[in-house]
């Protein structure tokens, strides 16, 4: 059996890594990936080297990223993919293809799937935020073009039969990024660092979006961080327009010493800074799935994420410093923090990629192609 993944950035990859372990320890399997985007920009970290260290074969690179800060940069970027992705896809004929959340690729992979007569498995499909970040068109397009969607909640589920889709094609495996918690090896974040006063802080993981005033957000938290004797450190953002303003304020306070500013780290620093931190704040989706697994708090500033399903630990604020500061006010209280202990992920426990697994496995993939379901019709 073959079985291609695409993955184009670092978040992306680690959704899925855990499962691409089983399926690459399988000798039954001939698993690659296609790599793409951030992966191959030194701007970015040049993540490609996290995959080359974990053994993954990697059938293809294609360099796609347009560092424009532009609002047609991703758009053209996924062109590049198609265009340069149809011919290896086709000649390597995989018996499915894999890709995860809601990047411009994901698309690009379920359009090779329909015109290439390829099954294709969606993850994490039918999530939905009321933030008008393009992710959830490309999410929801990418579902409706999938043959098979491996979902993180029932409530995703719902989402997607009520988009139309068939529900014998829905299988709720929870989120494989929680997987990743289980067993990674703890390393010293201060040692890395080199920054011994840094034993108390929040991880801060904030990304632009083009319905706010990015730069504006991104100082706020700072501000207010350091107003409240909060040391923070501070991961750069993702390729989206408007990275480069962000780019600018973490650029006039890399001297600051109250901040450690960071690209990318490996897995396992990462985890143990994760599982180190007081609270994340910012906007990424680390604090609406994973937080809770490790009993953090997570303060999502701003539009983005906004309304998405999410277990206790999450408070939603504005971006004015005001709603900042009364957010961390809260979640220091002793009722937050007691709600914390005994808080359960609403994502999963942890064993997802095992189910994924197996699913892929047992089920026969081209049975779910061509997609002939339609909702308006009841079975008899």
């Amino acid at each position: 059996m073959k079985i291609l993944a695409l993955t184009s950035i670092r978040s992306d990859y680690d959704l899925l890594s855990p499962l691409y372990r089983l399926l690459d320890d399988d000798k039954e399997i001939d698993f690659r990936l296609l790599v793409s985007g951030a992966h191959l920009s030194k701007e970015f970290g040049y993540t490609k080297q996290y995959i080359e260290k974990d053994g993954f074969n990697i059938l293809l690179e294609i360099e796609t990223l347009i560092n424009s800060d532009s609002l047609s940069s991703r758009l053209k970027t996924a062109s590049i993919f198609l265009q340069n992705s149809i011919d290896i896809v086709s000649q390597y004929s995989p018996n499915v293809i894999l890709y995860a959340g809601d990047r411009e690729d994901v698309i690009i992979g379920a359009l090779l799937g329909i015109y290439l007569n390829i099954p294709t498995i969606h993850f994490y499909g039918g999530d939905h935020e009321n933030d008008g970040h393009q992710d959830t068109y490309v999410r929801h397009a990418t579902s409706k073009l999938s043959a098979l969607h491996f979902v993180s909640t029932e409530n995703h589920k719902k989402r997607l039969i009520c988009m139309g889709e068939n529900p014998s094609s829905i299988y709720n495996i929870g989120s494989i990024s929680l997987d990743k918690f289980n067993n990674f090896k703890k390393k010293s974040i201060q040692k890395y660092f080199k920054r011994d006063s840094f034993e108390s802080f929040a991880l801060v993981i904030y990304h632009p979006l083009q319905n706010e005033v990015s730069e504006k957000v991104f100082k706020n938290i700072l501000s207010v961080l350091e107003k409240n004797n909060i040391r923070g450190i501070v991961s750069y953002p993702n390729t989206d327009p408007g990275y480069v303003e962000i780019n600018k304020v973490i650029n006039e306070n890399i001297h600051n010493k109250n901040f450690i500013f960071y690209k990318n780290l490996e897995r396992d620093l990462f985890l143990s800074l994760f599982s180190d931190c007081d609270f994340i704040i910012g906007n990424s989706s680390a604090g609406i799935h994973e937080a809770a697994t490790i009993k953090k708090a997570a303060i999502n500033v701003g539009f983005r994420q906004m309304d998405r399903e999410s277990s206790e630990n999450v408070i939603f604020c504005d971006s004015e410093k005001v709603s900042i500061d009364k957010a961390i006010k809260r979640i220091n209280s002793i009722d937050f923090q007691t709600k914390l202990i005994n808080m359960k992920n609403i994502y999963g426990e942890g064993n997802s990629a095992k189910k994924a697994y197996a699913l892929i496995k047992e089920l026969n993939v081209n049975e779910f192609i061509p997609k002939i379901y339609d909702p308006l019709k009841k079975e008899k």
